[in-house]
């Protein structure tokens, strides 16, 4: 509940305590879904008030709930439970009311809200009710005497003796309460900043470049349209619009050049020059008064084709320039494949283009030396890379080694074993062919004397790896391979990353498979995985190059 809510609710129901309207207070503080102790504090006033001693007794008790160090609180409960003829909770909440005083002579609960003081010999005075009522005469008496001993007096004046005759009298003692209507009350600053101002204000204009500017708030951008603003013009200042009877050129500082026969619009008064302030072609300057003549304003009224332009000049509605269209590669007509099976041009090719051979380079000194320099370095890198391949792993991190150019497969796979820490019989390796994006295996695992060079482009080469832990019990249908990663949904599902080997189990239905990978068995999604044929790589190059079918 927001503190304002609260506030407000509080608020009202102490205006109604202070109306005694006991129950419209506790009409306003039902609405507060989160009590605290001291809106508890005023229901409970609320109830004893009329006199619903039960209700008071609950209210109290999720006060001291609230605040279990209210010592006003107990004191309050020990008075309603002495009424109750609760006499022994009585007496024990006059006890915790004493201690939750900490020693002091009296505490003063204004600062907090309430108007009322609590003496310690208060206390005492109803634990004597108490015993008074409890037919323990001597109890009280002592009780009392020793109240009559406390400091301060805080109205004690002659409420001890006569308590002392009454219990003289062996007469039960009425026990003494927070006076009637006495509650708890909001902070006045806080109730006053209740109220919403407007800290702002409503703007003025004060002076404005702009004649007859009666603007006088904040309202939405206006759709503006190329030309000049022209301000309002009444009836009186029609003769603002001059005519110049004959070509001004500027002749000083702030002064117009201006033809003859152009519109002004006034903009000043006349100074001891003869000269006035004018706005011309959205721009402001002195002219000769002598020069100007008034001129008829209704006679352009429904003419807005002849308007003369003056005054401030709006910003043009300039569209931004297209975008040149490159024709150097046009798309394909529709319809149109390409059956031929040469694969796209390599990044070696495409970035590094011969240049046309009617610009024969240009030497110079530093060029034919730098030309040598790079010379030796190149053919030094091609020797280096000539004789090995670099070779990237993708497991669960990703690794690089560089290994000779006729390295066989099964020599490849104890390398890249001994590189991530697994034996090689668990391991099975992968690569994806120039121009597809399928995953297939690597060929010499199962037909020794294929070497890497098989598979290396441009010096380079990626593998995916993949461990595998035999499946026992279950027969295996066939295997598949990831397209995709598939995060399991469920606990009955199958994770797998792209380019993992599933050994299909059993096919669950049409969409649905069931497979083991990485020691998991589960069911996933068909179509997040495929047969290795050469019929689906196929499939699998037209989707990764649509432009080709377009």
């Amino acid at each position: 509940m927001l503190y304002t809510d609260l506030l407000r609710l509080w608020d009202a129901s102490v205006k109604a305590v202070d109306a005694k309207d006991w129950n419209g207070a506790l009409a306003e503080l039902e609405q507060i879904s989160e009590p605290t102790s001291r809106t508890l504090f005023i229901a409970a006033a609320a109830h004893l008030a009329l006199g619903q001693l039960d209700r008071a007794m609950q209210a109290l008790d999720l006060t001291i709930a609230k605040d279990a160090r209210l010592a006003v609180g107990f004191f309050q409960r020990a008075a309603v439970m002495i009424q109750m003829d609760r006499l022994e909770e009585a007496l024990s909440d006059c006890i915790w009311a004493q201690k939750h005083m900490r020693g002091n002579v009296v505490i003063d609960y204004r600062q907090l809200g309430l108007r009322f003081k609590l003496y310690s010999w208060q206390v005492l005075y109803n634990a004597a009710a108490v015993y008074s009522r409890m037919g323990q005469w001597e109890q009280a008496g002592e009780v009392l005497q020793s109240a009559a001993q406390e400091k301060g007096g805080g109205g004690r004046g002659g409420t001890i003796e006569a308590a002392l005759d009454i219990i003289a009298n062996k007469e039960v003692l009425t026990p003494l309460l927070v006076p009637e209507g006495e509650v708890f009350r909001p902070k006045r600053q806080d109730v006053e900043q209740l109220q919403q101002r407007d800290f702002l204000g409503k703007p003025k204009v004060i002076s404005s470049m702009i004649p007859n500017d009666d603007f006088g708030g904040f309202e939405p951008l206006r759709l503006q349209k190329p030309g000049f603003y022209e301000p309002k013009v009444e009836g009186a200042q029609e003769s603002l619009y001059m005519r110049v009877r004959f070509p001004y050129m500027s002749r000083g500082p702030g002064q117009l050049t201006v033809p003859g026969g152009a519109m002004v619009f006034l903009f000043g008064e006349e100074n001891r020059d003869g000269m006035i302030t004018v706005i011309h072609d959205g721009q402001r300057g002195l002219l000769p008064i002598s020069l100007l003549d008034p001129v008829d304003v209704k006679a352009f009224k429904g003419k807005k084709e002849n308007r003369f332009p003056s005054g401030i000049p709006l910003p043009p509605s300039m569209k931004p320039p297209t975008r040149r269209q490159d024709r150097r590669n046009p798309p394909a007509p529709p319809g149109a494949s390409f059956t031929s099976d040469i694969p796209p041009p390599s990044y070696t090719t495409a970035t590094h283009a011969p240049p046309p051979a009617s610009q024969p380079p240009k030497y110079t000194a530093n060029a034919a030396a730098n030309q040598h320099l790079w010379s030796q370095q190149a053919g030094s890198a091609h020797g280096a890379a000539a004789g090995s391949v670099e070779v990237k792993v993708h497991f669960t991190s990703t690794v690089e080694l560089s290994v000779p150019l006729d390295m066989p497969y099964s020599e490849l796979k104890e390398q890249i074993a001994q590189k991530l820490g697994q034996p090689p019989s668990q391991l099975r390796l992968r690569h994806k062919q120039h121009g597809y994006r399928v995953l297939t295996p690597l060929g010499g695992e199962v037909e020794p004397g294929r070497t890497i060079q098989e598979v290396a482009e441009a010096g380079r080469v990626t593998l995916w790896c993949q461990t595998e832990d035999p499946l026992a019990n279950r027969t295996i249908i066939y295997q598949m391979v990831a397209l995709y990663d598939y995060a399991a949904e469920g606990a009955e599902d199958l994770e797998f990353s792209e380019g993992d080997t599933i050994d299909i189990l059993s096919e669950v239905n049409e969409e649905w498979l069931e497979g083991h990978c990485a020691g998991n068995i589960g069911i996933f999604p068909s179509c997040f995985a495929y047969q290795e044929s050469d019929d689906v790589s196929q499939n699998s190059k037209l989707k990764e190059e649509p432009s080709l079918i377009k």
